[in-house]
């Protein structure tokens, strides 16, 4: 453990001095919750962060749909 968890760790310990007994449970219990929790690795977390989607196309498949679903409209731009 660092010199800096350990320092958060103590003044975390202070602030819940103050707490009830049945806060103190109810965060003893959420803490517990978040150790059980799966720990995505960081890259899967990287790249979900992107917003890609999966549509089971190939990449040519995916542009020509794009491209086939362009309207184009005539307009004279007047000067």
């Amino acid at each position: 453990m660092t010199y800096t968890d350990k320092h958060i760790i103590e003044s975390y310990s202070k602030l819940f001095e103050g707490l009830s007994p049945s806060s103190k449970i109810g965060l003893i219990e959420s803490l517990t919750k978040s150790l059980k929790k799966e720990n995505k690795s960081v890259e899967t977390i990287f790249y979900n962060s992107f917003g890609a989607f999966d549509l089971g196309k190939e990449a040519e498949e995916i542009i020509e749909d794009i491209r086939s679903s362009r309207k184009f409209r005539e307009k004279d731009i007047q000067f």
